[in-house]
């Protein structure tokens, strides 16, 4: 293989994983709508659509593997390469997270519930963002970008940390209330049966817990960006 299609296989591999972050990004996005609107149409398709997902990135896997076992590349290019199978590793994940929450859409009772409000939609509007971030960054070879994605992921996990911290507490109070006054009716609150409180409650903290995943696998994909650009291993776990 000449050095000119060394180098376009090369191009060619970060167009394809540029084009699964795009992908991933699309499924998370409808993933997070279904979940604030109650689409379960909308949540339905990105269940169905994870197998394309897999696809997309069992391909580039067999094109990272077989550029490393073929051309043995050195220095930037290895490190390139190396990226690129780690990144589009976070990327399965975060399709697997968009499964997850679309998932919890198709599961909700609708039921009112006396847990707090909890902004879904700002909550996983930042995580979104961070997963733009760093697929942009991958993308344009932006290693100042990389960094901000890492430190816009602290303000997202303080946001789920306040939304867990809040729906726990909240727990609690209904608790105290139900071992009061209340304490021969197994309810939680005026009108919520203790299974639907449970069930929300389930319910909510495991959307945020995979909420504050995205994040991190947003700031993995800048990591591996950072690493493969400037050799700088600051933002690796």
């Amino acid at each position: 293989m000449t050095r000119e299609k060394y180098r376009h296989r090369l191009e060619r591999l970060r167009e394809a994983v540029v084009a699964m972050g795009d992908l991933v990004r699309d499924r998370l996005a409808d993933a997070c709508t279904a979940l604030y609107t109650g689409d379960r149409s909308l949540a339905r398709d990105v269940v169905a659509g994870d197998d394309e997902i897999d696809d997309r990135y069992l391909e580039i896997e067999g094109e990272c593997l077989d550029l490393l076992a073929l051309h043995q590349p050195v220095a930037g290019d290895l490190r390139f390469v190396a990226a690129a199978f780690k990144v589009v590793t976070d990327l399965e994940r975060v399709g697997d997270l968009a499964t997850n929450l679309a998932e919890y859409a198709m599961d909700a009772t609708g039921s009112a519930s006396p847990l707090p409000d909890v902004d879904f939609e700002r909550l996983t509007a930042l995580a979104l963002e961070l997963l733009d971030r760093a697929i942009e960054a991958f993308a344009t070879e932006d290693a100042a970008a990389c960094f901000t994605v890492a430190d816009r992921d602290d303000e997202l996990d303080a946001r789920c940390a306040d939304v867990t911290d809040r729906v726990v507490r909240t727990l609690v109070e209904l608790r105290c209330e139900a071992t009061g006054e209340n304490a021969g009716r197994p309810r939680y609150g005026r009108d919520a049966p203790v299974r639907n409180v449970l069930a929300d409650v389930s319910r909510t903290l495991v959307v945020v817990r995979d909420v504050e995943r995205v994040g991190d696998h947003a700031v993995n994909v800048a990591a591996r960006t950072l690493y493969a650009l400037e050799s700088d291993d600051e933002l690796l776990a």
